[in-house]
Parts: C-alpha cells; structure tokens; sequence
C-alpha cells in the first residue's frame, strides 16, 4: 500500500507525519510526503522527532508531482491550504484530511514554541497509529 502526506510546504507536518509512519509501519506501508511547495525542512521538527527516537534529518522536502501520485492508495492532506490546494486525485485514491495546526507559526520564548512542537509531534504519532491499524483491520476485512 502506498501512502502519501500532504501539506503546504513539506517542512514539518507532513515531515513528522512521515517518519512516524515509517517508524511504527511494517513493510507493507510504502510511505512518501511532499507539500504544494517545497520549503526545506524544519530543524525544530527534527530535533523534536529525533528526542522521540525517530529520524527524518534525511527525509527530502519535496513538492507534489504528478508522477507522485501514480498508485498512491490514500492521501492525507496535513493542512487546509494542502486540503483547499489538493489537485484533482485519480480514481481510486482514498483522500482523508487533517486539520492540523502548524508549529512553524508558533511564538515566544524557544521552550514555549518546543512545547508547541512536542505537542504537535505527539497528535501527529496518534493519528498515524490510529490510520496504521484503520488500514490493517481493512485489509484483514478484505482477504
């Protein structure tokens, strides 16, 4: 199966979202995430996935193509601007959304936008368990 995240910019969300589904999937998850644009990584998201022993530090921001989208299965839009801006999806790709905050606009002092970070990374971890078992109890139902 293959699995895509989007979001505006491919630099945190859909980033953490990646690497917690390559983290916490089995090989039968073909992970991949790209944004509308492509903004380049975000260091606060790394280190907060890397305090959680998850490394994305070589994951590529990288913007949607056309190619990308060729037997992807599910699609999950990170943001509204990735949700409003999704381009029309071929037939048979299953889209589900996310309304997820972005942790880049956090402000204050550093330890008030890591919070902000960690908490995000967190949802994040939740939802992707929760869709990794959503699919595996589908594809149970179907063999």
């Amino acid at each position: 199966m293959k699995l895509l995240f989007l979001c505006t910019g491919n630099s945190c969300r859909s980033q953490m979202a990646e690497g917690w589904a390559r983290a916490l999937s089995e090989e039968w998850l073909e992970v991949q995430s790209a944004g509308i644009e492509a903004h380049g990584k975000n260091p606060r998201a790394i280190a907060v996935m890397q305090e959680a022993g998850v490394d994305i530090s070589s994951q590529e921001s990288t913007r949607l193509t056309a190619a990308m989208l060729e037997g992807v299965d599910m699609l999950v839009t990170v943001c509204g601007h990735a949700d409003e801006h999704c381009p029309v999806l071929p037939p048979g790709i299953h889209k589900v959304h996310w309304p997820l905050e972005d942790p880049a606009r956090a402000e204050g002092s550093e330890e008030d936008i890591m919070a902000v970070f960690r908490a995000s990374r967190d949802d994040i971890r939740r939802r992707v368990e929760t869709l990794i078992e959503n699919l595996k109890q589908e594809a149970m139902r179907a063999s």
